[in-house]
């Protein structure tokens, strides 16, 4: 399948380009972006084109990887979709309910493929860990913590213009939600309440009768770090494996995912229809903080 990068950020370049052109099926093609001197560095380093128009590089691939904030994701993945380009997308799929139903809408309208790389989701020891405790079941609580510091000297996230306004919770609330809707079920209201740090802390209530809670942020001290999750059920208590490949081996895997869905019609359980489920959860929440109240996604 010939790919397609738009986007020219670290991300891009260090683990979508470079999974894409090291991927035994994928063909890296060309590289978009909104720096023309950026696109044509990363597509030099990995044998692509550069590409100045967004057209002429659907024109010529059969799917596309989008590494953008996520606003400006959502428009152009509507855009690729009509043109009949499978799509491999980054979390969050967009910033409002609005343009997430959008791209599921256009997926729909034109039978084109789609993945989210909600990246934990394609981490071997993830999925196998997820898949085994969906069908033992019995799950009704769990709680997450994701407590990260981009904003240091040297971290390539600090310059993150739509990190900094929108924070821990549309970041990081996709990989918490990823691995708690699983096994919880959908939500079926929230509540959500601010901490110092620009922390965001989560009390959901899913379908099903359980509960969960995710503490977030992008901006914790530098020696509070931690990342881990933990589920509670009628047969234990368990704990989210940790990994067992790198950023890069997932979004191969994912690029796989998404060629295996467009080669055969059905849907990965991570495509845009779920992408627009975790936006509703997370507009929910945004709102639930801002006025405290209880809200219904």
């Amino acid at each position: 399948m010939r790919f397609g990068v738009l986007g020219t950020g670290h991300w891009a370049r260090a683990t979508q380009a470079a999974a894409l052109a090291a991927h035994p099926t994928a063909e890296l093609v060309g590289i978009w972006g909104r720096d023309p001197q950026k696109a044509a560095a990363i597509a030099a380093e990995y044998g692509a084109a550069a590409y100045a128009d967004v057209d002429a590089l659907l024109a010529d691939v059969d799917a596309v990887a989008i590494a953008l904030p996520p606003d400006v994701q959502a428009d152009i993945a509507v855009r690729a979709a009509r043109a009949g380009r499978h799509l491999l997308l980054d979390k969050p799929l967009a910033l409002t309910t609005e343009s997430a139903d959008a791209v599921v809408a256009a997926v729909s309208e034109a039978g084109v493929a789609s993945v989210v790389f909600f990246t934990n989701r394609f981490v071997p020891a993830v999925d196998a860990f997820l898949r085994e405790n969906v069908a033992l079941g019995g799950w009704y609580a769990a709680h997450g913590t994701m407590y990260a510091s981009i904003f240091q000297p040297g971290n390539p996230y600090a310059g993150s213009a739509w990190r900094k306004e929108h924070g821990g919770l549309w970041d990081l609330g996709p990989h918490a939600l990823s691995v708690i809707l699983p096994l919880l079920g959908p939500v079926a209201d929230l509540s959500a309440a601010e901490g110092p740090r620009d922390t965001v802390h989560l009390l959901l209530r899913h379908e099903g009768g359980a509960a969960s809670t995710l503490s977030l942020t992008l901006d914790a001290a530098p020696d509070a770090l931690s990342f881990g999750f933990s589920y509670f059920g009628e047969h234990g208590a368990t704990t989210l494996p940790t990994w067992d490949t790198t950023a890069l081996g997932a979004f191969g895997a994912a690029a796989t995912a998404l060629m295996e869905a467009a080669a055969t019609g059905t849907p990965h359980p991570c495509d845009a229809v779920f992408g627009a489920q975790v936006v509703r959860v997370l507009a929910a929440a945004d709102h639930a903080r801002r006025t405290s109240t209880i809200v219904a996604p």
